[in-house]
Parts: C-alpha cells; structure tokens; sequence
C-alpha cells in the first residue's frame, strides 16, 4: 500500500500538517483530484488517515491516526537519502511546490502580528504570480489573486527559491546579486529573511567536494 504512486508524498503533505483536501494536493503537484480521493480512501480503511467532516456536511479534514505519526521516520529517512543522493533536475523546479513547502516551515513568532500578503514575482515564469499570507494560526499559499493588499513583492526566479529553500544561498547574498529583489516597506524587506526556515533535509545535501 505504502509503495503505490503518490501514496508516500501524501502521507508527507499530512506529516507537514496539511489538513484539507486542496491543501493535501497543493503538497502532491501533478495528483489528479479522482486519485487523490482514492487514496485517501485507501488510508482511511487502512487505519492510517482519519476524516472529520465538515459540520457544513461539505468536504472535511484528514489527520493522521498514531499508526499513520509513526510513518514520520521513515518520510526523514526518504528524504535525508534524496537530499544526499539525488540530483535537482530541470523538471524538478517547480516553484508552486517550493514557495508551498516554504509555507509550511514558516516561523509563527517572527511573522508581522497583522495579515502580510507576500507576492512572488518569478523572471522565467512571467504569466505566473504566486501568494504567501503571513497570519497566525496557518499561514496559507495561494496560485490566484487573494483580493488582500499586498505588503511586499518578491522578484526572483524558481533556482534561487530552490537555492534559498535548500541553504545553497542566504537572503543577503541572494540580495547582494540581485536574484532576489524586494518591493516593500523597509520594515518588511529587512525582516522576510528571518520568516522562512529552511528545508529540513538541507544538513543532508552534499558538499560541492563531496
């Protein structure tokens, strides 16, 4: 059940504490929403997931049962191989997922107090704009308009928010070359870099020597 396509990667989106359905496939890029069901339905009778309704009686929300929390060294195993082992591809460089995973290592005790609407500007992605809306308790990314003021606009492209996610790169030397360009109140522009932590598999990537 475990080894079945899209299976690991969903359990990884629930062990990143992704609740809803649409959170679940912003966190599988590429997952149909017939296949996404029907896996959760399989986790589900295989005692690994747990669904809650909506009291609406509309959609629902999906934790992971004690069987399913136990899954989470073996996700950090997968990863701390890929990340030593695996090369980046081309076809890897998705920037929905990383600006998505980036949004789930948020650290809530340095974000502004008040909503903050970050949009992201990518140069080889031109038709593309994506959000992150920093607020407490869940921060949420979105690929459509959000309707809030936006307080800072990040121009830059998918390899460096790759770079900056893995620590191949720090927001001032992303800064100091112009990768990275921040529009906004000084306030926010100096403070963004302490918002996002990195990816927890970045000590795992090889050295350039290596």
């Amino acid at each position: 059940m475990l080894a079945e396509r899209w299976t690991p990667i969903i359990v990884r989106s629930l062990l990143n504490d992704c609740r809803t359905f649409n959170e679940i496939r912003q966190g599988a890029p590429g997952i149909s929403t017939a296949l996404l069901a029907q896996r959760l339905d399989a986790l589900e009778r295989h005692g690994i997931v747990e669904r809650t309704p909506n009291t609406t009686g509309r959609g629902g929300t999906y934790r992971l049962t004690a069987m399913g929390r136990d899954l989470r060294p073996v996700r950090d195993a997968i990863g701390q191989w890929g990340a030593r082992w695996l090369e980046i591809e081309p076809r890897h460089l998705d920037p929905a997922y990383v600006l998505f995973a980036t949004t789930k290592l948020i650290d809530l005790d340095k974000i502004p107090t008040k909503t903050t609407v970050v949009r992201f500007v990518l140069s080889d992605r031109p038709a593309e704009s994506y959000w992150i809306i920093l607020r407490r308790p869940r921060p949420e990314f979105c690929t459509k308009s959000t309707g809030y003021t936006e307080d800072l606009i990040c121009r830059t492209d998918t390899k460096t928010l790759v770079d900056l996610h893995l620590r191949r790169t720090t927001y001032p030397a992303a800064l100091r070359t112009c990768a990275l360009v921040l529009d906004g109140p000084p306030t926010l522009t100096r403070a963004l870099r302490t918002w996002f932590r990195t990816s927890p598999f970045a000590d795992y990537l090889p050295t350039a020597t290596s």
